[in-house]
C-alpha cells in the first residue's frame, strides 16, 4: 500500500503566519483558490521556472527579470499555471513598485493564487517558517502513523474483534470512520454515534457521490488482499492535516486487510453487520429510529415496506440467506446468540406477506439440507418502530415450541396464536412463583437420576397423552411405556388419567423446560 508522505501547509494558512503579515500580504489574484496546499516554497528569480517545478509549490519573486516585458510576464504566470504551482508571491519594491496588471490578469485567468507584499521582506526568512513547519508535519504524521500501526497490531495479535480496531481509528481520527464493500453496503462503522448517523443517513447518494474524489475531510482507502480488492475504508470528514488522514486511513486499512486475513473464515463481514444490526433491534436497547439509517446502509430497503419478522430453528444463516437470494426477497439474515437465527423480510407495499413467508417456510423444509427446522413469525409490521416489537414475538414464538417441535403437529409458519399455554408460561418463566411451582410439581423426578422418565413425561403430555405416539416416538413397546408412566406416577404422586392433576404436571414441566433454555 503507498503513502502519501508529503504533509502540506494551505496557501490560506502560510498567509496568517505572523512572519508573513510583517510583509503586508495581498492577494490580488485567484482568492479563491487559497486553499490548495503548499508542498515547498520556492524562491526564484529565472524566467522560466516552471520548468524547475513539481507541483505545489509557493513561488517567491521580485519579477526582477520580467520588468518592461508584458509578454514574459504572462508567460511566467502561465508557466507557473501549468506546473502546478501552489501560488505565487511577488515582493513590491524597485521592480515593481505595485502589482503588474498583466500578471495579475493572468493570474486571474489561469486561477493561480497570487499575493503581493507591500513592504520589504526578507524571502529567507518565510521560506525557513514555512519549511520548518512543514518538516515538523510530516514527522508529526510519520509518528502519528507509526504509534496507530502498533496499537492497531497489537489489538490484532491480542485477537481483538474488528469494532475493536474501528474504534480505535475512531478515536485517532475524531471522526465517523465507515468500512464498506465494492457495491456501497455498509459493513461496519465506528465513531460518536450521532455523527455516524448522520453519514449514514443518506448514506448510498453520499457514497456515490463522493466515490470519485476526496475532500471536505473525505479520506479514503482500498480495502485488498492477494490482489483482489473488496472494499473500502473511509474516514468521514476528517479535520486534521491532510497528509496524516491519509497516513491514518492508510494505517486503518491495512489493519482492517490484516484483521480479515487472520480472522475465522467462518462468517462473511456481511453477515456480521447483519446479526450486530438485528441483535442491536431485538435487544431493543438502541431505539429503532436511531438504527433505521444502519439499515439502509447496509442494503435494507425501508422506504414505504412491509416488514415480515422471523426467527429460524434448526437452519444455518448461509442457508436462509441463499434461500432469500433464490426467491429474491430482500431481507437481513443473522444467527442470534442462542442458536436461532433471526430473518427480517422487507416486502413491497403489494406482496403478500404471509403468502410469502409461508413460501420461504414450505421452501426452507424442502431443502434436503436444512433438516427438520422451525419458522416462527410474528404479524408483518408497516412501522420501521414495530420491528424490535415484532422480531421480539417471533423469537418467542420459536422458544416456546423448540423443545417440543417434534412432538407438535405444527403449521409451516408458527406465530403467537398457535403455542397457546406454552407460550404464555415462556413468558412467565422468571416469576420466583412460577419457579417454586415447577420445582414442587415435578420434585419426585428432578431428584431421580433417570432422566428418561423426564423425557417420556414431556412426549407424554405434550401428544396429548397419546401412549401409542409416545411408545413410537421413544422407540419402546406399549408394555414398557405402561411401566414407565406407572413409575412417572409414583413418583410425582400423581394421576395421570385425572385431566385436573395432568394439567397441573404439564404447566409444571412447561415452566421447568423454559426455566432452564
Amino acid at each position: 500500500m503507498t503513502t502519501a508522505l508529503e504533509p502540506a501547509l494551505s496557501v490560506r494558512q502560510i498567509l496568517t503566519l505572523e512572519r508573513v503579515l510583517a510583509g503586508e500580504p495581498e492577494v490580488v489574484a485567484g482568492a479563491g483558490q487559497l486553499d490548495r496546499p503548499v508542498r515547498w516554497v520556492h524562491v526564484a528569480e529565472a524566467a522560466d521556472v516552471g520548468v524547475m517545478l513539481t507541483g505545489g509549490e509557493m513561488v517567491l519573486t521580485t519579477g526582477v527579470l520580467l520588468v518592461g516585458d508584458e509578454g514574459a510576464q504572462a508567460e511566467y504566470i502561465r508557466s507557473l499555471h501549468r506546473a502546478e504551482a501552489a501560488a505565487v508571491v511577488l515582493g513590491l519594491g524597485r521592480a515593481f513598485p505595485a502589482p503588474p496588471g498583466v500578471m495579475r490578469r493572468a493570474a486571474e485567468r489561469c486561477g493561480l493564487p497570487m499575493v503581493v507584499l507591500h513592504r520589504p521582506f526578507p524571502f529567507a526568512e518565510l521560506t525557513e517558517e514555512v519549511q520548518s513547519r512543514l518538516v515538523r508535519r510530516k514527522f508529526a504524521a510519520v509518528s502519528l502513523s507509526e504509534a496507530v500501526r502498533t496499537t492497531l497490531t497489537a489489538l490484532i495479535t491480542s485477537g481483538a474483534p474488528l469494532q475493536r480496531l474501528l474504534d480505535e481509528v475512531a478515536q485517532h481520527s475524531g471522526c465517523p470512520v465507515v468500512v464498506t464493500n465494492l457495491a456501497h453496503r455498509v459493513l461496519a462503522t465506528a465513531g460518536e454515534r450521532a455523527a455516524v448517523d448522520d453519514v449514514l443517513r443518506d448514506w448510498e447518494r453520499i457514497a456515490r457521490q463522493a466515490g470519485g474524489r476526496e475532500g471536505d475531510g473525505w479520506v479514503r482507502a482500498e480495502l485488498a488482499g492477494r490482489g483482489e480488492r473488496w472494499g473500502r475504508l473511509t474516514l468521514c470528514g476528517y479535520r486534521g492535516d491532510a497528509a496524516a488522514g491519509r497516513l491514518l486511513a492508510d494505517r486503518a486499512a491495512e489493519a482492517v486487510v490484516l484483521h480479515r486475513m487472520l480472522g475465522p473464515l467462518s462468517r462473511s463481514w456481511e453477515e456480521l453487520s447483519a446479526r450486530s444490526l438485528l441483535t442491536d433491534l431485538v435487544g431493543g436497547v438502541v431505539p429503532a429510529r436511531q438504527l433505521l439509517p444502519r439499515a439502509r446502509a447496509a442494503g435494507l430497503p425501508v422506504n414505504r415496506r412491509t416488514f415480515v419478522p422471523l426467527v429460524v430453528r434448526g437452519a444455518e444463516p448461509a442457508s436462509l440467506e441463499s434461500l432469500l437470494r433464490r426467491l429474491g426477497l430482500a431481507g437481513l439474515v443473522a444467527e442470534l446468540a442462542d442458536g436461532a437465527t433471526a430473518v427480517l423480510l422487507s416486502l413491497a407495499p403489494d406482496q403478500d406477506a404471509e403468502g410469502l413467508a409461508a413460501h420461504f417456510a414450505a421452501r426452507l423444509r424442502a431443502d434436503p439440507q436444512a433438516g427438520a427446522c422451525v419458522v416462527a413469525a410474528a404479524a408483518a409490521r408497516t412501522d420501521w418502530d414495530d420491528v424490535p416489537a415484532g422480531l421480539s414475538e417471533a423469537r418467542h414464538v420459536a422458544d416456546a415450541v423448540a423443545d417440543s417441535a417434534h412432538a407438535l403437529d405444527l403449521p409451516p409458519v408458527v406465530r403467537l396464536r398457535d403455542v397457546h399455554l406454552r407460550g404464555l408460561v415462556r413468558l412467565l418463566r422468571d416469576d420466583p412463583h412460577v419457579q417454586s411451582f415447577a420445582e414442587r410439581e415435578l420434585d419426585g423426578l428432578l431428584c431421580a437420576a433417570d432422566g428418561d422418565l423426564l423425557s417420556v413425561l414431556r412426549t407424554y403430555l405434550a401428544t396429548g397423552r397419546n401412549k401409542s405416539r409416545t411408545a413410537q416416538l421413544h422407540h419402546v413397546s406399549r408394555p414398557a411405556l405402561y411401566r414407565r408412566l406407572e413409575a412417572i406416577q409414583a413418583r410425582l404422586g400423581v394421576d395421570l388419567d385425572d385431566f385436573e392433576q395432568a394439567a397441573s404436571v404439564h404447566i409444571a414441566l412447561l415452566a421447568h423446560d423454559a426455566q432452564h433454555h
